[in-house]
């Protein structure tokens, strides 16, 4: 069984009295382990709270408090690809991440994640995620080194200060040879709950995308995301008509099956550039990775 070494954390939500117990929150928060699972993460004192006690059955529900737990899995997949190390200073460490490993733990992944990778090649346990990148797609990934300037560079992705670009791939090609789009609409979560889809309301998802070139039946486009939300550029591609490339996603949900590793999602975070809220030096950081045009 493979078991994270770092603390996970959920935040009990505000809730009408009564409340529930920290046991029932958890099974209700996270389906796919068993209550009886719980108890026993539990009784062993996995389960922590945000002063780092153990949490026993009669631990009253906090709202707003923090849970620790760490992560288990039974059996985790093996990446066979390397992340690389662009930049370090102070303050940030900039990755690239291959495709198939996911940023943070999650699902069946602990210790197959790139925050992992990263704090166990460097040492710096307080190593957090500044921005996050779908797990089957490559490229850019930038963290946090330094708890005291980490809302500096937090802020920047929060605010749009930061230029991001991508590339992509799409076996269905426009009539065109160059053109541009600007996709504007609404993205909330889908059924099953990892999946997105529009929906009316106010805009929350905006993107640009250009057509780059034609070639074997396959188009390259340049994207740049002004927002972040989770799955943005695969679903603005694929409401266009131009789904990505290997993408088990969209336009319609795949049957699940292990990792392809000779066919992964045409999609990479090419760069990004900002100017660096410390130093005020204008930074840009390009992916080495290539798609396979």
């Amino acid at each position: 069984m493979g078991i994270s070494k770092y603390p996970s954390t959920v935040t009990m939500p505000n809730s009408i009295k009564p409340y529930p117990s920290i046991l029932s929150f958890l099974s209700s928060r996270f389906p796919s382990i068993p209550r009886k699972r719980w108890e026993e993460r539990i009784a062993e004192g996995k389960v922590l709270d945000g002063e780092s006690n153990p949490i026993t059955p009669d631990t009253e529900y906090a709202p707003c408090k923090q849970i620790f737990y760490f992560r288990e899995v039974e059996i985790e997949p093996v990446i066979p690809f390397s992340e690389k190390i662009l930049y370090q200073n102070d303050d940030i460490l900039v990755s690239c991440k291959p495709h198939f490993l996911p940023v943070t733990p999650g699902g069946r992944y602990v210790d197959e994640c790139l925050l992992n990778r990263l704090r166990k090649s460097t040492g710096i346990r307080d190593l957090a995620p500044i921005h996050r990148i779908d797990r089957e797609t490559a490229g850019i990934v930038m963290f946090s080194v330094n708890k005291k300037t980490r809302g500096l560079y937090g802020e920047l992705f929060m605010n749009g200060k930061v230029e991001k670009t991508y590339q992509a791939l799409s076996a269905y090609s426009p009539l065109q040879e160059r053109a541009s789009w600007v996709v504007e609409n609404r993205i909330v979560q889908g059924e099953p709950r990892f999946l997105m889809k529009t929906a009316p309301g106010a805009v929350n998802a905006r993107s640009t995308i250009c057509l780059m070139g034609l070639k074997k039946g396959m188009a390259r486009f340049i994207l740049h995301p002004l927002t972040g939300k989770t799955h943005q550029l695969r679903i603005h591609m694929s409401g266009l008509g131009f789904g990505i490339l290997n993408d088990r996603y969209y336009p319609e949900l795949q049957p699940e099956t292990d990792d392809n590793f000779d066919n992964p999602l045409q999609l990479l975070a090419r760069m990004v550039r900002f100017q660096d809220p410390v130093t005020g030096r204008n930074l840009e950081f390009i992916s080495e990775r290539e798609l396979l045009w």
